[in-house]
């Protein structure tokens, strides 16, 4: 495939590592919701001097219907433990496997905490809040994606690292990329169970309505993980829709964009929240076939940029052994380890958990190891960034097997409008 993300991961400069190979520890019965599935490993370097050793938790959908958006955060987790290297820190991870279970969810904290003795814990998880009051009545540092729901920000103890979404209140970045790509009349789509998909999708109409858009169609409360959209596609035609997002997995998003084009629909944008890189490169010709002429919205720098900080990410891919476009989660993965690196350098690699939290909680800058394109995070804020770093998206368009930047969208902020929010489900 001559994709310019090929080209990128091509000319990616490789690391010299030593890693340890995963093993699985599994307790229960693997039938059973409630018994988590975890494996173990550890990556690191060889820099001068020994490295400090931090051991620490996974908590990711490897399975069930949230895998196709998460599953490869392990991967950027991999990555960021080559970052690591370089600064001193070696990473122990212990994986473990939500299987889209809340109730898994859960049990898999718990067993991090008690049997595996994690220091802190790595979430990208659309369930997260299964094990989040746990987590946090433990006092363990959480850091990880903000996809699920409002714990993010009210638990003192977790840190999204793009900041703490809110998706209550409503920004104008949705509404100005719609009206940039010349949509005129908005749908949009979220899960019920998931409190930051389903406001995303009020949120995202009321971004739109205030840009001078239509809104034909709003629901969010559409079941977690289906691909049964024929009634959604049906419903967004009849509201007269040209331009939808859909704060959902790819595996119902794919499927949507596919439903509407068999229902006659002339789509001036499908903008997707989750997507892009390997997930749909990687999704065989199904997925790639859906995909086309579809932006996915970032909340990094994407690699087609060739920035300084999308070359590091990349290389420390292929160090970590992965030749595959990197996806949102691998992302989130790998950023999460940066801001846990910087929290442990704040600490002199102390890695007791309230002086972790204290250290997480100090970072005033966060700069997403520079992915965020100059931009800043205060990890204390959990009020003024509800769409990420600035409001901002940094917008990507599939044509053909390569993602391409979009002019006037690399990135597009937005601002917070004020006194205007979304009622939860």
């Amino acid at each position: 495939m001559a994709s310019r993300t090929r080209q990128v991961l091509a000319t990616a400069a490789i690391l010299t590592i030593a890693a340890a190979g995963c093993s699985s520890s599994k307790s229960g019965d693997d039938k059973g919701g409630a018994s988590p599935s975890t494996s173990a490993g550890a990556i690191g370097a060889s820099p001068a001097g020994p490295l400090k050793t931090i051991k620490i938790g996974l908590i990711a959908d490897i399975t069930g219907a949230a895998a196709s958006g998460n599953k490869t955060m392990v991967e950027g987790v991999k990555a960021g433990a080559v970052y690591a290297a370089r600064q001193g820190y070696k990473i122990n991870y212990v994986i473990g496997d939500t299987q889209t279970n809340p109730s898994n969810t859960l049990a898999v904290a718990q067993k991090l905490v008690t049997r595996d003795g994690v220091s802190a814990v790595i979430a990208v998880s659309a369930l997260t809040f299964g094990g989040s009051p746990y987590l946090t009545a433990k006092n363990i540092p959480v850091i990880g994606a903000a996809q699920d729901g409002p714990e993010w920000q009210t638990a003192k103890n977790m840190f999204g690292v793009t900041g703490a979404i809110d998706q209550t209140k409503v920004t104008t970045t949705l509404g100005s990329f719609f009206k940039l790509v010349g949509v005129t009349t908005v749908g949009t789509l979220g899960y019920g169970i998931s409190p930051l998909s389903a406001e995303n999708a009020k949120a995202s109409a009321e971004s739109a309505r205030r840009a001078g858009l239509k809104v034909g169609y709003v629901n969010s409360n559409f079941t977690f993980g289906s691909t049964d959209v024929a009634p959604v596609a049906l419903g967004m035609k009849k509201g007269g829709v040209d331009g939808f997002t859909s704060a959902t997995d790819p595996n119902t998003s794919f499927a949507l964009v596919k439903g509407l084009r068999q229902a006659g629909v002339e789509l001036k944008a499908a903008l997707l929240p989750t997507g892009y890189g390997g997930d749909t490169l990687q999704a065989g010709p199904g997925a790639l076939n859906a995909a086309q002429n579809v932006y996915f919205g970032n909340q990094y720098e994407v690699v087609e940029m060739q920035t300084p900080a999308t070359k590091q990410f990349v290389s420390d891919l292929r160090a970590a052994g992965v030749t595959t476009a990197p996806t949102l989660a691998e992302y989130h993965g790998y950023a999460s380890v940066g801001l846990l690196v910087r929290a442990l350098k704040a600490t002199g690699g102390e890695t007791d958990s309230t002086k972790l939290i204290n250290a997480l909680t100090g970072i005033k800058n966060w700069d997403g190891l520079g992915l965020f394109g100059g931009r800043t995070i205060d990890m204390n804020d959990r009020t003024n960034n509800p769409g990420g770093v600035d409001n901002c998206l940094w917008v990507a368009k599939l044509e053909g097997d390569s993602f391409r930047t979009v002019k006037d969208a690399d990135p597009i902020c937005g601002e917070v409008i004020p006194g205007v929010k979304v009622k939860p489900n």
